[in-house]
């Protein structure tokens, strides 16, 4: 029977592999359509043909005996892929990025989430993308101030831990503007140099962040001694250096594949839908073209007087601009007064986005527009 059972998942991991050869060609297709739009000046969204390709996959599902919604949900991701790789080629055709070689930072090491991102955002686009691990925010940062790199890659917030202080600090500088976002799940594992028993573990490493974001998970180990290190691949890194069976860290999985470890949980954060939201950081800004969904973030300080904070989002709640983030920060050197971190879900090419900044700009005392950007598809 057990040779049975193989015999069947090795026909599975046949499948698989052709699925993934298929999904590559697939691929391949649709950069050759991202091409002709841009020579053409085509739009990136034909709704029409996707909606006709849909009721063709559901017809097709039926067809071969496969359930029509599960069908229809692997193919609007497929889609979602697409429109999302178009949407990147146009924002890099109309603003001349760097050509097939770019460089990105980020903080941590190889195998973080920062550095996934970076991978997740940069790799399809572009040939060659070198990636630099920096110990600080800042100090990624500061590699794109000074040219050492193209583009910087820094969490912004977080589902579960709340925002990120230090780089709504950075973004604050007038050197650095935000042009693109990505949104990476975040699915903490608990990794070790060989597949033992978690009771079996005596220490964990992990980000403070990560910690903190698994701590129902680690209540129920009450022998293990817990510490924060910089960052949840370095943790891994140690653990793979230690040797040590009785030591394990919090990181991805992908930092398990990056050092050789073992994945002995799985999932083990108190809330199973946690994302960490991303801003991609260079030294100048991007035009996003009107078809493209689009974010502007925007810090505002306002008059110091009753209701004018109010009144600066009403300029926004009349020209139907819907705001999707706000967030207030402490000045430096001026007590209790606060800046105000605002994402809205607009394009600055659009003409009523921009008269609704000429209104903010009457409104509030100071305004900084940090960048209108290609809004991440979900």
């Amino acid at each position: 029977m057990k040779e049975d059972l193989e015999s069947i998942r090795k026909r599975l991991d046949d499948i698989d592999r052709s699925i993934l050869k298929a999904l590559a060609e697939r691929q391949g297709l649709v950069k050759e359509v991202s091409s002709y739009k841009l020579e053409n000046n085509a739009g990136i969204r034909d709704m029409e043909r996707e909606e006709k390709l849909l009721n063709k996959i559901r017809d097709l599902a039926t067809e071969v005996g496969l359930d029509r919604y599960y069908a229809e949900h692997l193919f609007r991701e497929i889609i979602t892929n697409s429109v999302r790789f178009q949407t990147h080629s146009l924002v890099d055709h109309q603003n001349e990025s760097n050509g097939n070689h770019i460089r990105v930072s980020y903080q941590g090491t190889d195998g973080a989430y920062s550095h996934l991102a970076a991978i997740r955002h940069f790799s399809e686009r572009f040939d060659h993308v070198d990636s630099y691990g920096y110990d600080t925010f800042q100090e990624a940062a500061k590699a794109v101030k000074e040219g050492h790199v193209d583009y910087a890659v820094l969490p912004i917030e977080n589902t579960t831990a709340g925002s990120i202080n230090d780089t709504y600090d950075i973004i604050a500088d007038p050197n650095v503007h935000i042009i693109g976002e990505e949104i990476i799940k975040v699915v903490h594992c608990l990794l070790a140099v060989e597949q033992v028993e978690v009771s079996k573990i005596r220490r964990i490493l992990s980000h403070p962040k990560a910690i903190e974001q698994c701590t129902n998970f680690l209540t129920k180990l009450p022998r293990c001694t817990v510490e924060s290190y910089l960052d949840t691949a370095i943790s891994a890194k140690k653990v793979l250096e230690d040797g040590d069976i009785s030591q394990a860290a919090i990181a991805g999985a992908h930092a398990a594949d990056h050092y050789g470890l073992q994945v002995i949980a799985h999932d083990i954060a108190n809330q199973k839908e946690n994302y960490t939201r991303f801003i991609i950081a260079a030294k100048e800004k991007v035009v996003v073209d009107p078809q493209i969904p689009a974010k502007t973030s925007l810090i505002m300080v306002t008059s110091h007087k009753e209701g004018s904070l109010v009144e600066c989002l009403n300029v926004l709640h009349k020209r139907g601009i819907n705001i999707c983030k706000l967030e207030s920060r402490p000045r430096i050197n001026e007590p209790f007064r606060y800046s105000f971190y605002v994402d809205i879900e607009a394009n600055l090419a659009n003409p009523n986005t921009e008269l609704a900044i000429n209104e903010l700009q009457n409104e509030a005392e100071e305004l900084k527009v940090l960048g209108s950007y290609a809004k991440q598809l979900q």
